[in-house]
């Protein structure tokens, strides 16, 4: 059912580095198609909320240079829909960026606020969570977000502490990706939930929050409130994010606000943060390697990750537990064991060539 007063805010700004070569600062990861369905991550995102929420009500923030890559991939919104962040400063100025535009345009919205990029096979049933969601915030003075049952210690995954067994139960804690000890015992203890960074809230709570926690963030964006929507606005938000400090929603108000709730639920999920993740997701073939393409001729190869362009012939020999990744400039192999060190070699190719391969 659509409700006029229901909010999608798509969070789109990220770079997506752990994804290089194939996700670049021109294309990051969010506008491509990873796991080879034919849509991009955001594409994905847009059609999933879009069965509860109309178009003309999604709001996606995003770096200013992504803006016509939003209208490309999302052509059934208006550019005035797309708030264009000057520079990424995390999640809560994104999240205050979204929330001060939508009060001045419906005070009594109720705001779902997801990342562009994550994965979801049982789309009826995450609705349904949604949905609920939104019926408990519009009844209570609450912020909500939504939390995975855990299959397993996962380390790349913040948790979340519920204070029962229900359904929906109030948050004792957050904490952050553990080690895989502590992990582990987040498993057993069974009193845990994965973060799957999905918030639901009406939108003059979450700046209730802001204002409370965060009151520096609040105060620069209540003052130039009047001018969301209008021609100055361009040059408004250049000077609020100029002042904003990075910080996370998570950090900067969801950990310490004392009216938070989570709803769990089992879906399919996955951030698809990773190649390892990415791995884990994609259909394999009978020796478990992940291929994205047909013309890929693998020999006493297994466990491994294989990315080439499209057409492009690829023989592979005697690989175990690799990622390769083609493009048309670069060329990573590299030990799944050994993918965190993607950063420093991004690192070390600007140090050698620039920013043109990155």
């Amino acid at each position: 059912m659509v409700d006029n007063n229901k909010y999608c805010v798509i969070m789109a700004g990220g770079v997506g580095t752990r994804f290089w070569p194939m996700s670049r600062q021109k294309r990051p990861k969010q506008f491509l198609d990873i796991l080879g369905t034919g849509r991009s991550f955001i594409r994905h995102t847009f059609e999933r909320f879009n069965k509860i929420v109309p178009s003309e009500n999604f709001i996606v923030v995003t770096n200013k240079r992504y803006k016509d890559l939003v209208l490309e991939h999302i052509p059934e919104i208006g550019e005035e829909q797309i708030l264009c962040e000057p520079i990424g400063r995390n999640t809560a100025p994104c999240i205050a960026y979204a929330a001060f535009t939508l009060r001045r345009k419906n005070p009594d919205a109720t705001m779902i606020v997801t990342p562009a990029d994550h994965l979801i096979l049982n789309e009826e049933e995450f609705l349904r969570i949604v949905n609920n969601c939104t019926e408990f915030v519009e009844h209570n003075n609450i912020l909500m977000t939504i939390g995975i049952e855990p299959s397993r210690p996962e380390t790349g995954y913040g948790y979340i502490q519920r204070s029962d067994n229900n359904t929906i139960s109030k948050v004792k804690c957050f904490t952050e990706k553990p080690n895989v000890e502590m992990a582990q015992a987040f498993l057993d203890c069974g009193e845990f939930l994965w973060n799957s960074g999905i918030f639901i809230w009406r939108v003059n709570e979450i700046i209730a929050a802001l204002d409370e926690h965060l009151p520096n963030h609040s105060s620069l964006f209540a003052s130039i409130e009047h001018l969301l929507g209008t021609d100055d606005e361009g040059s408004a938000i250049e000077r609020v994010f100029s002042e904003c400090r990075p910080i996370s929603i998570d950090y900067g108000v969801m950990e310490k606000a004392k009216n938070v709730y989570v709803h769990r639920g089992d879906f399919g999920w996955s951030d698809v943060g990773t190649w390892g993740s990415a791995y884990q997701q994609s259909r394999k073939d009978r020796y478990a390697n992940a291929l994205n393409n047909d013309t890929i001729q693998a020999y006493d190869t297994r466990n491994s990750l294989i990315f080439t362009p499209k057409d492009k012939v690829a023989i592979v020999s005697g690989l175990k537990d690799y990622i390769v990744v083609d493009t048309d400039d670069v060329l990573m192999i590299c030990p799944r064991s050994e993918e965190q060190n993607i950063k420093s070699f991004i690192e070390d190719i600007r140090y050698k060539t620039g920013d043109k391969h990155i």
